[in-house]
């Protein structure tokens, strides 16, 4: 683990699939942006008792968790990387679902909407 500018580089943590990455980066074409990073985070809420946020963000948090997939920046924030250590993000695009879709390890449970963990 290395750590540089108040943010720690590590090895482990979030997965992001080939497929999440390729659109996460068509996303930030979109926006023109390359000062952009994908912000993971854990929040208080949902029935299950958390739920996931995930958004693009230009800010850089004081203990972030940086992972760098082939130039596409996934930021977790400290309090939330425990909850989000080996949990696999990918991007799904078929005739029932499309969207991004999280495999947590760390869920022992879920809400039936998927949006909520615990």
């Amino acid at each position: 683990m290395s750590v540089s500018d108040e943010k720690t580089t590590v090895t482990d943590g979030i997965i992001l699939t080939d497929a999440a990455a390729a659109k996460v980066k068509a996303l930030l074409d979109q926006e023109g942006r390359d000062d952009l990073a994908l912000r993971v985070a854990v929040q208080p809420g949902g029935c299950s008792g958390l739920r996931y946020q995930l958004f693009f963000d230009e800010r850089s948090l004081d203990g972030d968790v940086l992972k760098d997939f082939d130039g596409v920046k996934v930021v977790t924030d400290r309090m939330s990387a425990p909850y989000l250590g080996g949990a696999s993000i990918d991007f799904v695009d078929t005739i029932e679902k499309q969207g991004f879709t999280i495999d947590n390890p760390n869920a022992t449970g879920s809400c039936a909407c998927g949006d909520s963990f615990n």
